[in-house]
């Protein structure tokens, strides 16, 4: 899983004890052509593929920027009290954060090293947690995951928004939440994409897979607006910038489930629209094949196109956050737009290859990030290759 952070590595890190501006051209370029099978005798031609997911007010984002755009007073609110740390427990907490960020998110890190002391330790604490709550489905100890497990971690949430932390990485968290006006709904709602995690494996369209995404990704990028900021000078709606948020997290989760369809069909999951699938004359007995063909090509193109598409709506917000803030989002974002280009240079082969970038290109990337983050100027970037 993975959203404005990146969640490439899958190593267990826990403790023992508005209105989206969607230009023609853009929606245009990201729509699936009309795609032929190979040589046949009668050459069939597949009917376009949705690239929309389902209503953002389905989902409840205005109600949660809403909440998290007010300007409130922490303590005695909801009966809450500010919990008081020690400071050299707190700084150690925080320490622990900015390590296991720097070692498992290394292009993401020095991307907030720009932000201020008090965002970067904010986004680091959330990052943990994040982390945190994916390892306890994809973690080694994921044999042991079961709905009980899930429900005690929430009560670890409430209890981190009440004050009261279980342990010291908990309590980073905690801090975090009473310095900076965040909602727990983004938090619960990836709960519950962790308990869709262990109940479903096949998704009939892509509407159940946009749900999906947000669940599990699309949340890291409400919960870390509130932390990076929006630009006093911003040219669009809180609205916009939180929506563009959410599309950068739903673009990076549908990369990721493109590069790790081979992994994932090793665990009999297949993440991917099974009446999509069928539109391309394709099944799971296909995936798990692991054959490469013509079909599978062509139901690629329009899958990294419906990726390319959300990474595009995100670009106007990601120029919109606070000056700072904007470098770490602009590195994920172009970073992970290369892993769709790793994944067409394999010739479409995600059923045997896992595409990556390589470190020496990931720091490459960072001096075009840094320079688009300079300016609230909304790039117009083609969904082709970057």
């Amino acid at each position: 899983m993975c959203s404005t952070f990146s969640f490439a590595g899958k190593t267990y890190i826990g403790e023992s004890n508005g209105r989206i501006r969607c230009r023609k051209s853009m929606v245009t370029a990201a729509k699936a052509q009309v795609i032929t099978a190979p040589k046949q005798r009668s050459r069939p031609v597949f009917p376009e593929l949705s690239i929309q997911g389902i209503p953002l007010a389905d989902l409840h984002v205005q109600e949660i920027v809403q909440r998290q755009s007010q300007t409130r007073s922490v303590d005695g609110e909801g009966g809450r009290r500010r919990p008081q740390f020690n400071p050299s427990f707190l700084e150690e907490a925080y320490e622990r954060c900015k390590n296991l960020c720097a070692e498992y998110a290394k292009t993401f890190y020095l991307g907030t090293l720009l932000m201020t002391e008090e965002r970067q330790k904010a986004i680091w604490a959330i990052y943990v947690w994040c982390r945190r709550t994916d390892e306890l489905v994809d973690g080694p100890n994921s044999g042991y995951m079961s709905s009980e497990v899930l429900d005690r971690w929430e009560q670890r949430l409430e209890d981190i928004f009440e004050g009261r932390p279980y342990d010291m990485l908990d309590a980073a968290l905690t801090h975090t939440v009473f310095n900076f006006p965040l909602d727990i709904k983004p938090f619960r709602d990836m709960i519950d994409g962790m308990r869709m995690d262990t109940q479903k494996c096949r998704y009939q369209n892509f509407q159940e897979l946009y749900l999906y995404c947000y669940y599990v990704a699309g949340t890291v990028g409400l919960m870390s607006v509130p932390v990076m900021g929006i630009a006093p000078d911003s040219l669009i709606s809180a609205q916009r910038t939180y929506d563009s948020a959410l599309y950068l997290g739903i673009g990076n989760q549908l990369t990721n489930i493109l590069r790790d369809v081979g992994e994932d069909a090793m665990r009999g999951r297949v993440y991917l629209p099974q009446d999509e699938l069928a539109q391309f004359g394709l099944c799971d007995n296909d995936v798990f094949s692991r054959k490469v063909t013509n079909q599978w090509r062509a139901f690629m193109k329009e899958q990294i196109a419906r990726a390319r598409f959300y990474f595009n709506l995100a670009e106007e917000g990601a120029s919109q956050l606070d000056k700072a803030s904007r470098w770490p989002v602009w590195s994920s974002l172009l970073i992970y737009r290369n892993i769709l280009d790793a994944i067409e240079d394999n010739d479409y082969d995600n059923l045997t290859k896992r595409a990556y970038v390589k470190s020496a290109k990931k720091l490459l990337m960072l001096p075009l990030a840094y320079t688009r983050s300079l300016s609230t100027h909304f790039f117009d970037v083609p969904i082709t290759k970057t």
